[in-house]
């Protein structure tokens, strides 16, 4: 089984690069589907209090036999939830559903810029969760350079992630840019834009040169640029096939083509104007 690279974050903790998503997995097939992952090699498992399956994710953890240890899980804060106090209760409930003493990464997960919360007092709380331990390590979601700005203007904790839609067709340079300048690490949701970049002449072109698949070459278009990456399927043969990215590389003129395809274009919402 390949040995899936690493990054490390600003505080020391390290998080595999390529990790297995959970969006929009019904609760009766999380289990079964995120064990599915584990046995396929996946070692990093990203969830969301807003997906409704986090007590699932802790069961296909204590299901795979894996130590806890050996199993990177992300979760991230409801956006009911941003007031401190609620903040700290809702981190509590995660931990229950889960059924783990602690998470490795918890993320508020949209910044809601005109929403009754303010993210800053919202950070604070998570720096209180990360003080604690129960929490390796913090950072945030959906977060545009103007929220992190004002975010590290005024807080002693940077994020260690930002948690942002990242695709050939929104390929979002400068923000990436600003996280690397500020060792904020990027993860990609959304990675593959839901399908739609898998018909591009440019990728598909690639992709037969490389005899790969269109999701795997666009999978590892994002590892070999940086990015944190966790691709979601249920299909067991999928999930087997977006682990399988680590026996070929593409050239720099690929990954040059790839980036060229940025046409700014999201697949969800925009963080500057949804409040969830």
């Amino acid at each position: 089984m390949p040995s899936v690279p690493s990054i490390t974050l600003n505080n020391g903790v390290t998080i595999p690069q390529l990790g297995f998503g959970t969006f929009q997995i019904p609760p009766d097939e999380t289990c079964e589907t995120t064990v599915a992952a584990l046995e396929a090699g996946y070692r990093h498992i990203d969830t969301a209090q807003m997906y409704g399956n986090e007590k699932e994710v802790g069961q296909a953890v204590r299901e795979s036999g894996l130590d806890r240890a050996d199993v990177f899980v992300t979760s991230k804060l409801n956006n009911g939830a941003h007031a401190p106090d609620e903040a700290l209760r809702a981190f509590d409930r995660s931990l229950e559903e889960l059924g783990f003493d602690y998470l490795d990464l918890f993320l508020i997960h949209w910044p809601l810029p005109g929403g009754s919360g303010d993210f800053v007092e919202t950070w604070k709380a998570l720096e209180e969760i990360y003080r604690s331990g129960r929490a390796k390590a913090i950072g945030v979601s959906n977060f545009q350079e103007n929220h992190l700005r004002r975010l590290l203007d005024n807080s002693t904790v940077v994020p260690a992630v930002n948690q942002i839609e990242v695709h050939p067709y929104l390929t979002q340079e400068p923000l990436r840019a600003f996280g690397a300048e500020h060792d904020i690490a990027t993860e990609a949701w959304s990675p593959i834009a839901q399908g739609k970049v898998l018909s591009d002449p440019a990728i598909t072109r690639i992709a037969e040169r490389v005899g790969r698949t269109p999701a795997q070459v666009v999978l590892r278009w994002h590892l070999q640029r940086g990015d944190i990456v966790f691709p979601k399927s249920v299909t067991l043969k999928r999930i087997q096939d977006n682990f399988a990215l680590f026996d070929f590389e593409l050239t720099e003129g690929d990954i040059g083509e790839i980036a060229a395809l940025n046409r700014d274009e999201r697949t969800g919402p925009d963080p500057d104007t949804f409040n969830g």
